[in-house]
């Protein structure tokens, strides 16, 4: 009878304590136990770790222009649905009367709310799309492929399409609370806006 095959032990790069493969997380090349993970990922982060490369982080203002390419990409795209949706919101004759009763002003309103709300959920939907398609398939959003940055995890990883979908919701609390969730991007040391820091995202310049 053939004796039983023992799994192979390995080394962890860092403590050197002896692990098994399935459990040592690969780093450029180095494997790391699940002990030594979180400080070797610090280490990444710093620029320190055997290997690593010191990320270049974007700052606030390549990130607003970035932030501004995109939002006159995606404003022709509303653009465009508009252009398509309130012509035929006025086709109907809904807006025509200049001095209306408070009954036909009542059955205007109703659907011109029924538009816009329309409006907005497909500039979300179309917004959503595209950071998630971008982030997830090419690492960065056109505005920010233009500057050269790049939106990765904090070992320098892509982005999964659901964390880019995440992400783009989480930068709708960035916006909402006045905008600081954009601001600290300036005063933290890796230039994390709030909706980096939800999502466990950085943005850096690109290293090719």
């Amino acid at each position: 009878m053939a004796p039983t095959e023992q799994p192979q032990i390995r080394f962890c790069a860092e403590c050197g304590r002896p692990t098994l493969p399935d459990e040592l997380a690969s780093f450029n090349g180095h494997m790391v136990c699940p002990d030594c993970k979180n400080t070797y990922v610090q280490k990444l982060r710093e620029g320190v770790a055997p290997g690593a490369r010191a990320f270049r982080f974007g700052g606030f203002w390549i990130r607003f222009v970035a932030s501004l390419l995109d939002g006159i990409i995606l404003a022709v795209v509303a653009g465009i649905f508009s252009a398509f949706l309130f012509p035929a919101f006025m086709s109907r004759g809904l807006v025509r009367n200049s001095n209306p009763t408070p009954e036909e002003a009542l059955a205007m309103i109703a659907p011109m709310l029924g538009i816009m709300g329309v409006i907005v959920l497909l500039n979300m939907i179309v917004g959503c799309s595209y950071e998630t398609f971008f982030i997830a398939r090419l690492g960065a959003t056109p505005g920010k492929m233009a500057l050269g940055l790049k939106v990765v995890r904090p070992d320098g990883g892509p982005i999964t399409a659901g964390r880019a979908a995440g992400r783009y919701f989480a930068k709708m609390i960035s916006s909402m609370i006045l905008m600081i969730g954009y601001i600290i991007a300036g005063f933290d040391s890796q230039k994390r806006a709030l909706h980096d820091m939800i999502c466990d995202t950085r943005v850096i310049k690109r290293q090719d």
